[in-house]
This record gives C-alpha cells, structure tokens and sequence, in this order.
C-alpha cells in the first residue's frame, strides 16, 4: 500500500514556483527541489511525476496569478489605467519582498527565453500564456473605445513592451529608468485611441 503524501502540495508548489523563477529550468536541480519543498525523493516523484511535471504546474500556476492581477485591475479602474496599474503596481517600484522578485523578470518571459531551442514544448507553453495575456490586453483597449484592428496593434506593442521591461528588470536598473518609458507607452497608447 502506498504511504499517503505528507506535506502541504500548495506550498510545495509556490515553493517550487519561486525557486523556478528565480533560476530558470535548467539551473534548478532535483536537489534544489527537494531541498526547498523539504520532502524526500520518492514523496516528490509520488507527488510531481517529475521535474518537468512539476515545472509546468508552477508555470500555469504563474500565468493564472498574472491573469488574477490584471482582471482585479480592470474590476477597479478605467480600461488603460488598469492596464498602467498592472504594469506599475507588479513590475515597477514593488516594495520589500516584492522588489526583490521584481528583478527575476517574468517566469513566462524568462522561459521563452531559456528554453526556445532547448525544450520547445516548455516554451511553446509560455508563449501560450504570454498570447492570452496579449489577448486580455486587446480586450482592454477595446473596452477603452479602441477600434478592433487598433486594440489588435496595440495589444501586441503592449506584449512587446511587457516582454521588454521584464527582460529589463532583470538589469536591476532605477524604477525611474523603466518608469518614464512606461508613462511614455501609455501616453501613445491613450492618443491612439483618443
């Protein structure tokens, strides 16, 4: 009979998704795992399957928190200024603990990143959440009072500017060298629409 999993799965796998996004893929052994969920080799092979397993739920787990985010931000304020919040609020000028994890990047655009060539499947899968994003983008600037086609353009200037300062942050510039331009996107998005 198998012995039951002793050790809370949900903060295992937040552990596990920091540790991820910390170091990458790659740079994260089964050792690093383990030690950071605290459990066994056969409690994380009874629990994950196995790395890859365990690295995709944390990715889906980090793109569906991204999402949360950006929808709590859009239930609070106008279209383009909860698209500014999101962006200020998550990647810039995080306070404490957060500032620290504001120079990671992001783990979806760290993942494109690493592994393109490497494990396509991993980065096809992060693309995957970085073109819903893009869509939850579109849908923004829709409701703001843009046409179709220009939310579509501007969606897509939007991902490449997210994609852009978080690539960025991992620099560990000032917030100032990434706020101006990020006053200066939403400032050309907001005449585009006008």
């Amino acid at each position: 009979m198998a012995r039951p999993i002793e050790f809370d799965r949900p903060k295992a796998v937040n552990r596990a998704l920091v540790l991820f996004w910390r170091q990458g893929y790659q740079a994260t052994s089964l050792a690093d795992l383990l030690a950071a969920l605290g459990i066994g080799r056969s409690s994380f092979y009874a629990a994950f399957t196995d790395k890859q397993s365990l690295f995709i739920e944390c990715l889906d787990l980090f793109a569906a928190r991204t999402v949360q985010l950006l929808q709590r931000a859009r239930a609070e304020m106008p279209p383009v200024d909860a698209l500014q919040s999101f962006f200020e609020r998550n990647f810039i000028g995080a306070r404490g603990a957060g500032a620290v994890r504001g120079h990671w990047g992001c783990m979806l655009v760290n993942t494109v990143l690493e592994m393109s060539g490497v494990d396509d499947e991993l980065a096809a899968r992060a693309s995957d959440h970085l073109a819903e994003m893009q869509c939850i983008f579109q849908a923004c600037l829709q409701d703001a009072g843009a046409t179709p086609a220009r939310a579509e353009e501007l969606a897509a200037m939007l991902m490449l500017f997210n994609e852009g300062i978080r690539v960025s942050s991992r620099r560990r510039l000032p917030d100032a060298q990434h706020l101006q331009p990020l006053a200066t996107t939403f400032r050309l998005i907001r005449s585009a629409i006008a």
